[in-house]
């Protein structure tokens, strides 16, 4: 199938990557726009994976405030002062801002929550089976309800408000294979009237 200038345009706009990119994945694919999108996002993957090493220093700390009752303050940083300046990268950390108001996670990552939390976890879904199940039956069946736990409180593998279909992780992964910079969210805190720091 021949790759018109068009269906480049098209798949630069959905995806933001770069015109040469987006001409290799339509011709790996065939003309076929999910697999393109599916073959640039692995790409992307490759090569943010490769940048989560590097330190990120630069960056900006953003706030969000929600009818004056839920507040947000946040630190998100990347490697340069350019791309600390970049219009988008300020969107990603407002955009992350908000779902944190709106999800309120209570770790950055997996690897935050500490492990007692976690085997305090594992006892609590162990008591919740019924019946007669085989170990390995038990063992899947506590490691689906821990992923749904790190779902709901971890803000890396949170579905983004705007689109559930991305996780949050995924929306910053998209930005590092975008910049060419590795991309970190270092803390945040939430505040929402009535409740104390504690609780």
């Amino acid at each position: 199938m021949a790759i018109t200038a068009q269906m480049v345009k098209e798949l630069r706009e959905k995806t933001g990557a770069g015109m040469m990119e987006c001409k290799k994945a339509l011709e790996s694919s065939q003309g076929d726009f999910d697999k393109a999108i599916e073959y640039l996002r692995q790409k992307g993957l490759a090569t943010a994976q490769k940048k989560a090493s590097r330190v990120a220093s630069e960056g900006i700390i953003t706030s969000y405030i929600h009818m004056d009752k839920i507040g947000v303050l946040l630190e998100l940083n990347c490697e340069t002062d350019f791309v600390a300046r970049n219009e988008e990268f300020k969107q990603l950390a407002k955009d992350i801002a908000m779902h944190i108001a709106a999800s309120n996670p209570q770790y950055i990552s997996r690897e935050q929550v500490p492990p007692e939390v976690i085997e305090k976890e594992k006892e609590i879904y162990k008591a919740q089976i019924t019946g007669n199940k085989p170990p390995q039956v038990i063992e899947k069946i506590i490691e689906g309800k821990l992923e749904k736990f790190f779902e709901e409180m971890c803000l890396a593998d949170q579905p983004f408000i705007r689109e559930p279909e991305k996780k949050i992780k995924d929306l910053i992964t998209e930005k590092i294979a975008k910049f060419g910079e590795n991309i970190v969210v270092s803390r945040f805190v939430r505040f929402q009237v009535g409740q104390s720091q504690g609780g």
